[in-house]
């Protein structure tokens, strides 16, 4: 890893019920920081009254390490013949954000350790 060039951390937010819990649990699965196996329903969600609401009520920060392929970009240095590059590996720093406007402070705290966000809008409910 070269210091701190592969470092990305960003957070997910949302309204309440709109599923960012559910694609951190699909970033968790697909990155292999989570086993198959051991995958759960909100996984990030620990606090024993957010399982029981079925909402996340304080933030959840999540390291993950990602292998970007080797051969991803047509007409790259990778697809070079005899030119042969590693798989690039990068830490993703993900916060899982409350979606509640009660909850909004947790929200603005953990913004201000990230460089970007993903905005996860309903598409039936729209921008609320």
């Amino acid at each position: 890893m070269e210091g701190q060039t592969r470092i990305r951390n960003f957070a997910i937010v949302a309204h309440i019920d709109h599923g960012k819990s559910t694609l951190a649990d699909r970033l968790l699965e697909l990155t292999g920081t989570v086993e198959k196996r051991q995958m759960k329903e909100q996984i990030l969600d620990s606090n024993p009254i957010e399982r029981e609401r079925g909402i996340t009520i304080k933030l959840a920060p999540v390291r993950m390490r990602y292998r970007f392929p080797v051969s991803s970009t047509p007409g790259s240095m990778r697809d070079t013949p005899g030119v042969s590059l590693p798989p690039t590996e990068y830490i993703l720093n993900l916060i899982d954000t409350p979606g509640h406007v009660d909850f909004s402070y947790e929200v603005s705290r953990s913004l201000s350790a990230c460089e970007g966000i993903i905005l996860v809008v309903d598409a039936t409910q729209g921008i609320q």
